[in-house]
């Protein structure tokens, strides 16, 4: 299983991204220039605010009850920003495609900055020791999952117009059938022991809530006017990066598996409260 799933997650990660690069405008990275002051407000909100909301909501009295495993597992999903299929969540959610992969590559650049400099406030403020996470660590995670095949399609589409858009269709249905599967394996492998290990930090549950709708908030307050940016830019802000936070769990607190847990714990609560959010504001 576990060889599987080490060829399964990254070929599932590159087809769905190439995919996305090969249907976003070529144009789309453009609107920066034209579109700065909100990608500005996104950007903070969701590689700053965000965190900063976890933090607070970690040093009240109420969270002193939850477990290590969990205080950690919040606060790393809380610190990666930019999840790998954002985009493709903006797009069912009814959101604009284009600018969602603006925000997602800006913020998937800050993060090399932001990650390491959260890291090392946060063994400050939470007096723990061992998190000296590295940018390049975070440069390699989230320049070969989502980067790279992301800029790959982008140029395929620009250098062979005719030829990516007749591959486009059958990369995308690929992409959603790989996704499918990788899904499908996750919930068999990780269902056993996420259903317990939910029923065992049931105060974290309504404390994971309140952050995932705090994070839906800042993204759409961020977006100033217009019901599309609006969900594009709360998508954004409440997706977090798994990849990232289970590399970073691996890396720094190998003695303590179960933040795996809740980190999955914490992709899961974000899909059940955002996904019918995201549906209501369309």
């Amino acid at each position: 299983m576990a060889a599987i799933a080490a060829v399964l997650i990254p070929l599932t990660l590159f087809t769905a991204m190439l995919a996305l690069g090969l249907g976003l405008p070529v144009d789309a990275f453009r609107q920066w220039r034209r579109h700065w002051p909100l990608l500005l407000r996104v950007e903070l909100a969701t590689c700053l605010l965000v965190p900063l909301a976890a933090w607070l909501l970690l040093s009240l009295p109420p969270a002193r009850v939850l477990s290590v495993e969990v205080r950690h597992g919040i606060a790393l999903m809380a610190a990666c920003p930019s999840a790998p299929l954002i985009l493709r969540k903006a797009g069912k959610s009814g959101g604009n495609v284009a600018e969602a992969g603006l925000f997602q590559v800006a913020a998937a650049g800050l993060a090399i900055v932001t990650v390491p400099l959260l890291a090392q406030l946060g063994e400050r403020v939470f007096a723990v020791e061992g998190w000296d996470v590295l940018p390049r660590q975070v440069a390699l995670q989230v320049g070969q999952v989502q980067l790279l095949p992301l800029l790959a399609g982008l140029l395929l589409r620009h250098r062979f117009p005719g030829t990516t858009a007749r591959l486009q269709l059958p990369l995308d249905r690929l992409a959603n059938g790989l996704l499918a599967v990788l899904v499908l394996a996750v919930l068999v492998k990780t269902l056993p022991l996420l259903v317990p290990f939910g029923l065992a930090n049931l105060p974290a549950l309504p404390l994971m809530v309140l952050l995932v709708l705090l994070s839906l908030a800042f993204g759409y307050a961020a977006a100033g006017e217009g019901r599309e940016r609006r969900i594009t830019t709360a998508a954004v802000t409440s997706m977090r990066n798994p990849g990232l936070a289970l590399l970073l769990a691996s890396t720094y607190a190998p003695q303590i598996p179960a933040v795996k847990l809740a980190i999955l714990l914490y992709l899961l609560i974000t899909v059940l409260v955002s996904a019918p959010l995201l549906r209501r504001m369309r």
